[in-house]
C-alpha cells in the first residue's frame, strides 16, 4: 500500500514567492522536486505569503483566511525582511514571530516545521549606496529574534544568511530586479530545506 500523499504550508513574504523567477524555481517548489525525487509523495506546497508582507501583515492575514487546512505535514517560516526593511519594532517583531512560530506548530501537530533564516538583502545591488553595515548588523539582530524563538519551541532553523552573503551578490547570485535571489541561491535554500523536511 503506498502512502498517502502529504501537505505542505509555505508561510513568508516574497523570498518565499520566489519574487523574480519563475514559479517552479522558488525555493518551496525546488524543495517539492528534491522530496518527490527522493520517494516522497507529496503535494505542491501552499504558498501563503506576499511581496513586502511583514509578520503583522502575515498575521492578519491568516487571521483573515478561512481556507487553510486543519493540519499539514510540513510548514515553512521565512519572514521578517520587511520588517527590518521598514524599520519596525525588534520587540513587535519578537511577539509577532513567537505567534507565527506556535501558529505553525498547531497547523503540523505531529509533522515538521521549519524556520529559514533571512538573508542580507544589503549584499545586492539594490541596496548600493545605503548603510550596509547597519542593514547587516539589523538583519543579525532580527535573525537573532527569530532562531532563540525557533530554539525555545524546539523548531528546526535553517541558516541561510551566511551562504547568501557570500553569494547573494554575485550576478549570478541576483534576479533581473537585482534585489531577489536567482534560481541557484533558492537551489541551496531547497537542498536545506529538503533535508530537514526528509529527515536525512
Amino acid at each position: 500500500m503506498s502512502a498517502a500523499t502529504q501537505n505542505w504550508l509555505a508561510l513568508g513574504d516574497s523570498y518565499t514567492i520566489g519574487e523574480g523567477v519563475p514559479l517552479f524555481d522558488s525555493f518551496p517548489y525546488q524543495t517539492l522536486q528534491l522530496l518527490r525525487a527522493s520517494g516522497m509523495q507529496l503535494q505542491a506546497p501552499e504558498i501563503v505569503a506576499k511581496t513586502g508582507w511583514t509578520t503583522g501583515e502575515l498575521i492578519a492575514h491568516l487571521h483573515e483566511r478561512s481556507r487553510l487546512l486543519p493540519r499539514y505535514d510540513f510548514v515553512s517560516l521565512l519572514i521578517g525582511v520587511n520588517n527590518q526593511y521598514r524599520g519596525l519594532s525588534e520587540t513587535d517583531y519578537a511577539e509577532e514571530f513567537q505567534w507565527l512560530a506556535e501558529k505553525a506548530l498547531q497547523l503540523a501537530p505531529g509533522g515538521k516545521v521549519a524556520v529559514i533564516s533571512i538573508p542580507d538583502w544589503g549584499v545586492t545591488p539594490f541596496a548600493a549606496g545605503r548603510d550596509l553595515d547597519a542593514i547587516c548588523l539589523a538583519i543579525d539582530q532580527f535573525n537573532g529574534i527569530n532562531r532563540e524563538i525557533s530554539g525555545r519551541l524546539g523548531i528546526p532553523y535553517i541558516n541561510i544568511t551566511e551562504d547568501y552573503r557570500l553569494a547573494g551578490g554575485r550576478p549570478e547570485g541576483v534576479a533581473e530586479d537585482k534585489l531577489h535571489p536567482s534560481a541557484g541561491i533558492y537551489a541551496g535554500w531547497a537542498e536545506k530545506l529538503a533535508t530537514v523536511f526528509s529527515g536525512a
